[in-house]
């Protein structure tokens, strides 16, 4: 087997054992977004990619053909990233726009690779002032994110490119299980 391929499946392994913990979140995410309640999500380079991918999948579809659910991507409003950048500092583009969108009840989902990114740990701090939930999609505990967030899966992998695979495929298993709540 490839090399690339043996360090997903032993990832992979490692963290079966969190599948009922990401089930979970999904009934709950998915009672959220069907009383009105929205998803938040923020992460840094791949991160940002996968938090865009999650909430593409809710606003659009996983596999059921449903009414849309409201969830934000935090990185793609590109005019308010740049302006809070500019006006209070790249550590606060995620919290400024929990503060604003945000609303208790709500749900903010953060992903890190190394759970340290100021502006990923800014907004989990503004969810918890907020009265959001918060989870974690994280690279090896322990780590900052983890400690701070409400639930965290952190996926034991040394390889960045493992630990965004991961947490693909958690994503996807989020996903179904929001739609399995409705």
């Amino acid at each position: 087997m490839d090399t690339h391929l043996e360090k997903l499946r032993t990832a992979l392994t490692r963290v079966d054992d969190h599948a009922t913990t990401i089930r979970a979140w999904g009934g709950k995410l998915g009672g959220v977004l069907a009383a009105g309640g929205r998803l938040l999500a923020c992460g840094n380079g791949g991160s940002a990619a996968e938090a865009q991918h999650l909430t593409a999948e809710l606003v659009g579809r996983f596999r059921a053909d449903r009414s849309p659910y409201a969830a934000i991507p935090l990185h793609a409003d590109t005019s308010s990233l740049t302006a809070i950048a500019n006006d209070f500092g790249a550590d606060e583009i995620y919290a400024r726009q929990v503060h604003a969108h945000g609303r208790p009840g709500d749900v903010l989902i953060c992903l890190s690779t190394s759970g340290r990114s100021a502006n990923v740990l800014a907004a989990a701090r503004a969810a918890q002032e907020r009265g959001i939930l918060s989870w974690a999609l994280t690279g090896p505990a322990p780590n900052p994110l983890a400690d701070l967030c409400d639930d965290a899966v952190a996926v034991p992998a040394d390889e960045t490119a493992t630990v965004q695979e991961v947490h693909l495929a958690m994503i996807h298993m989020l996903c179904d299980a929001a739609e399995e709540a409705r």
